[in-house]
C-alpha cells in the first residue's frame, strides 16, 4: 500500500486579495513606510506575497490619486525586468514637477532593491535545493546498497539510522524532484524493514516510535479539521505530510488503520478548502456583478448634460460616494477583476475629465464677463460728473440692466467691481438728487413747492394784480417738477388750499385759465377732469417703472433688503392708484360724454 495524498492546489491570489483587502484604505506614505519596514525584517524573504500586495495596493491608490487630482492616472509598476537605475530616476518633465513624482520614484527605487535581493536569495535557494538532491541521491545509493547487500544487522540497523537521520537534516530539493525521490527513499526503507532478518526487538522499538509519531500527526490534522482558517489549516495540513512521508513504516497490523486514520483528517480538510474556493468564487461572481451596476451608475453620470458648477459638484461629490463602495466590495473572478477595473476606472476618467474641461470654459466665460463689465465701468466712471440729468439717468439704468443680463466673474473679482461700478452710479444720482429744484428732483421739487405755498399765503391781496398774481404763481407751480409719490397729494392740497384762499374761485377757473405745465410746456387747450386723470395715470407709470428699475439695481448689492423692501411697498401702491384712476377716468370720460 503506497501512503499518498493528492492535495489540492491552493490558489495564491486569494491569499494576495485578503491581504490588498487591508491595505486599501491606507496613504501612499503610510504604504512606503510599510514597504520599508518590511524590506528590514529579518523574514522578508518568506514575505514576497505580501510584498507585492502592498506594491498592487500603492499604486492603485497613485493611479487614484494622480486621476482625482487631473493628472495621467496611468502608471507603470516595476518588475523584475526595470533597471534599479531607471526605477529610482525621476522623470524629466516639461512643467512643474507632480508631488507624486519623488514618492513614486522612492518606493520604486525600494521594490526594486527588495526584487534584486529576493532574485539573489531565490537563486541560492535554487542552488542549495540542487545541493540538497544531490545528496539525498547520494543517501539512497548507500541506503540501496545497504537493502540489496544486507550485513549483520548489529551494524546495519545502527548505520541504517544514520542515513535516517541524515536524510532528515537535508533541506528541500527542487519541487519537480521531489515525489520522485521521497517515493524511491520509502521503498527502500520499506524494504529493508520487511526483508531484512533484523533483531526484532530493535525493530518492534522502531515500528512503536514509528506509530506514536504518525498517531500524534493523525490527532493534530484532526485538529486542524476544526479550525476556522480553512487556509491555514490547509497549509499546515501539508507540512504533516511531508513529516509523515519522512517517517518509516509501522508494525503490518497497523499500517492500514493508521494510513485510513490519516487520509480522512486530510479528506476532511480538502473538502473544506475545495468548498472555501468555491464559496470565494460565488461571492466573487457577486462582487463582479455589484462592480458591473457601480460601472453603470457611474457610465450613466459620465454621459449627463450637465449646466452648472453646482450640478458638477453634486455629482463629483455621488462618484466619490461611489468609489468609496467600490473599495468596500471584494475582488472579482481572476479573468474579469483587471477588466471591470479598468471599466470603472474609465467611467469615472471621462466624468472627470469633462468636468475639468466644462470648468475652463466656464472660466473662460467669466473672464469674458469680466471683460464687458470692465467696459461697462469705464463708461459708468465717464458719466458720473455728467450734468445731462434726464439722458445720463436713462443710460446708466440701462447699463444696470446690462450688468444684471451678464453672467458670473472671477471671485475674486466680482465685489472688487461691483463695488467700483455702484460707486459711479451712486455718485451721479447723489448728485442728481442734490442739485437745486428742478423736474427731476424729487426732494428738492418738494422743498420749493412747499417754499411756493409759503409765498402765496403770504400775498396780500390787490383787485388790480390779483389775475396776474394768480397767473404768475401758477406758472411758477407748473414749473416745478414732480415730487416723492407719498407726498404729492398733501402739497397738491395745500396749494389748492393756499390758492383758493387768496383768489377765490381758483378751483373752478385756475386748471382751465393756468393751464397745466410740464418740463416747461404748456397746454394749449383747457384740461377737463378726465384730462387731469390720464396725465397722473401716465406720470404714475413713469414712477412704477422708475422704481422697477432701481429695485433691480438694488438687488445687486449686500444688505439691501431693506431697501428693497421699501421700493416695492411704493411699486404696489402705485399700482393699486393706477386701477383707483382707471375707475376715476372711465367714470369723468362717461360724465363729459352726456354734457
Amino acid at each position: 500500500m503506497t501512503e499518498e495524498v493528492k492535495p489540492v492546489v491552493a490558489e495564491e491570489p486569494a491569499d494576495v486579495a485578503k491581504v490588498e483587502q487591508n491595505y486599501g484604505e491606507k496613504t501612499l506614505a503610510e504604504l512606503s513606510e510599510l514597504f520599508q519596514s518590511l524590506t528590514e525584517s529579518e523574514d522578508r524573504m518568506k514575505r514576497s506575497k505580501e510584498a507585492e500586495a502592498i506594491k498592487s495596493a500603492f499604486y492603485k491608490r497613485l493611479s487614484r490619486e494622480k486621476a482625482e487630482a487631473g493628472e495621467d492616472a496611468v502608471v507603470e509598476e516595476p518588475d523584475e525586468n526595470t533597471p534599479a537605475e531607471e526605477a529610482s530616476t525621476v522623470p524629466m518633465q516639461s512643467g512643474p514637477i507632480s508631488p507624486f513624482t519623488a514618492i513614486e520614484a522612492g518606493f520604486k527605487a525600494l521594490y526594486m532593491k527588495y526584487k534584486k535581493e529576493r532574485a539573489e536569495f531565490n537563486r541560492e535557494q535554487d542552488a542549495q535545493r540542487e545541493e540538497n538532491f544531490a545528496k539525498k541521491q547520494a543517501v539512497i545509493e548507500e541506503l540501496k546498497v545497504l537493502v540489496e547487500q544486507p550485513a549483520d544487522m548489529k551494524d546495519a540497523f545502527p548505520k541504517f539510522r544514520e542515513i535516517q537521520n541524515r536524510w532528515r537534516e537535508i533541506g528541500p530539493v527542487p519541487q519537480q524532484n521531489f515525489r520522485d525521490i521521497n517515493d524511491t527513499y520509502q521503498l527502500y526503507v520499506t524494504k529493508f524493514y520487511d526483508l531484512v532478518d533484523i533483531n526484532r526487538e530493535l525493530r518492534d522499538l522502531d515500528f512503536k516510535k514509528n506509530l506514536e509519531a504518525k498517531t500524534a500527526y493523525c490527532e493534530q490534522a484532526e485538529a486542524l479539521a476544526e479550525e476556522e482558517d480553512v487556509v491555514e489549516s490547509f497549509k499546515e495540513l501539508q507540512k504533516l505530510h511531508e513529516l509523515w512521508k519522512d517517517l518509516g513504516p509501522v508494525a503490518k497490523e497497523f499500517r492500514e488503520s493508521i494510513w485510513e486514520r490519516f487520509r480522512a483528517a486530510t479528506s476532511v480538510i480538502n473538502k473544506r478548502y475545495q468548498a472555501h474556493f468555491e464559496g470565494l468564487k460565488a461571492q466573487q461572481v457577486e462582487n463582479l456583478a455589484a462592480k458591473a451596476a457601480l460601472c453603470e451608475q457611474v457610465e450613466a453620470i459620465a454621459e449627463k448634460e450637465i449646466s452648472s458648477s453646482t450640478e458638477w459638484n453634486a455629482l463629483s461629490k455621488e462618484i466619490e460616494e461611489i468609489q468609496a463602495k467600490w473599495r468596500s466590495i471584494g475582488f472579482a473572478t481572476r479573468k474579469e477583476n483587471q477588466k471591470i477595473y479598468e471599466r470603472f476606472r474609465a467611467a469615472c476618467d471621462k466624468f472627470f475629465e469633462r468636468k475639468r474641461a466644462s470648468f475652463t470654459e466656464f472660466k473662460d466665460s467669466m473672464n469674458a464677463n469680466l471683460e464687458k463689465k470692465m467696459a461697462i465701468i469705464a463708461e459708468a466712471e465717464s458719466l458720473k460728473d455728467s450734468t445731462d440729468w434726464k439722458a445720463t439717468g436713462e443710460r446708466l439704468i440701462e447699463l444696470q440692466k446690462q450688468w444684471k443680463e451678464i453672467g458670473a466673474v472671477p471671485r475674486k473679482k466680482s465685489e472688487q467691481i461691483w463695488k467700483r461700478f455702484r460707486a459711479a452710479c451712486d455718485a451721479f444720482f447723489t448728485a442728481r438728487d442734490n442739485r437745486p429744484a428742478g423736474p427731476g428732483n424729487f426732494s428738492g421739487n418738494l422743498a420749493a413747492k412747499n417754499a411756493l405755498i409759503e409765498e402765496i399765503k403770504a400775498y396780500v391781496p390787490d383787485p388790480e394784480r390779483d389775475g396776474a398774481a394768480r397767473k404768475e404763481f401758477a406758472d411758477k407751480w407748473n414749473a416745478i417738477g414732480f415730487v416723492p409719490f407719498k407726498e404729492k397729494e398733501a402739497v397738491q392740497a395745500a396749494y389748492r388750499e393756499a390758492m383758493e384762499e387768496k383768489f377765490p374761485g381758483f378751483g373752478g377757473r385756475g386748471r382751465r385759465e393756468g393751464g397745466r405745465r410740464e418740463g416747461g410746456r404748456v397746454e394749449r387747450r383747457p384740461l377737463t377732469e378726465a384730462d387731469r386723470l390720464k396725465e397722473q395715470f401716465s406720470q404714475l407709470q413713469q414712477e412704477i417703472q422708475t422704481y422697477e428699475n432701481n429695485i433691480g439695481f438694488f438687488g445687486l448689492s449686500k444688505g439691501a433688503e431693506k431697501l428693497k423692501a421699501q421700493m416695492q411697498e411704493r411699486i404696489d401702491a402705485a399700482k393699486a392708484k393706477l386701477e383707483q384712476l382707471k375707475a376715476q377716468i372711465r367714470a369723468k370720460e362717461a360724465e363729459e360724454v352726456q354734457e
